[in-house]
């Protein structure tokens, strides 16, 4: 654990579970406003409470990664994605797992289209790799930040929430208004086992995106569960039998 300097120009805050061994490791990508350990910290330690050795960075301007503040340029996944990248090369690890959550989850899915060959299997619950138009009155709502919490304010020391938000939302609908396409036209580069999880009622990320998605990758393989979007939280126990599965089944395969 600690911080590091990547070839990208951020530094990121990253926490590990478990210890390295012959298994490639897992790394885990967090969410929009979380850091390594407020979104996924229960699932990291069961991870490792399993014998996996999981690296979970925090994404730059989040928690104690800089620079700051976080901001959001138009393509802003991708510049997420070269981090993780450069992140995995600033700490040796020529392949591994990739599981990412929401925000964590679109990254992911960029990671493993771009870089197939560094992923023994990626998973992302609440991404689809798609923007489609129904996303930009949810995105105009949030313009103002006054949805963003004290504690998160607190935590990345976002000064301006208008300005934070407006930003993230520019973004996103310029990314509608380009065709939706955040990782879709990468999808067919994806070579290693991919499982793409969604909650039933997460309008954000429908079963037909995922299915669009994962109709172009050649081992794809979708899992929908009874709930919203955070799917690790709301239906733990699924979740967590069909993540096992998939990592023990890419190790057997890798």
């Amino acid at each position: 654990m600690g911080l590091i300097e990547i070839a990208t120009g951020a530094c990121l805050h990253y926490e590990t579970w478990g210890q390295a061994n012959e298994q490639p490791p897992v790394v885990v990508l967090h969410g929009m406003l979380g850091t390594a350990t407020d979104d996924l910290a229960a699932t990291n330690a069961w991870l490792a409470s399993k014998g996996f050795y999981v690296i979970a960075p925090t994404l730059r301007g989040y928690g104690q990664s800089t620079p700051k503040p976080r901001d959001f340029p138009l393509r802003f996944y991708d510049r997420d994605a070269a981090d993780v990248m450069a992140f995995m090369d600033a700490l040796g690890i020529a392949r591994a797992h990739l599981l990412g959550y929401s925000d964590g989850g679109e990254i992911t899915l960029i990671c493993a289209g771009k870089h197939p060959e560094r992923f023994v299997s990626a998973a992302s619950w609440g991404a689809v790799g798609y923007f489609g138009e129904a996303m930009r009155p949810v995105a105009q709502r949030l313009v103002n930040g006054e949805w963003i919490t004290a504690k998160e304010r607190a935590m990345h020391g976002i000064e301006d929430v208008a300005q934070f938000a407006g930003q993230w939302v520019r973004a996103i609908v310029h990314m509608i208004d380009s065709g939706g396409d955040v990782s879709l036209s990468l999808a067919p580069n994806i070579t290693c086992p991919l499982l793409l999880m969604l909650g039933d009622k997460d309008t954000l990320n429908p079963q037909a995106y995922g299915e669009q998605f994962l109709a172009k990758v050649p081992r794809g393989k979708l899992a929908m569960f009874a709930c919203g979007h955070p799917v690790h939280t709301e239906q733990e126990d699924a979740f967590r039998a069909t993540v096992l599965a998939h990592l023990l089944q890419a190790n057997a395969l890798a």
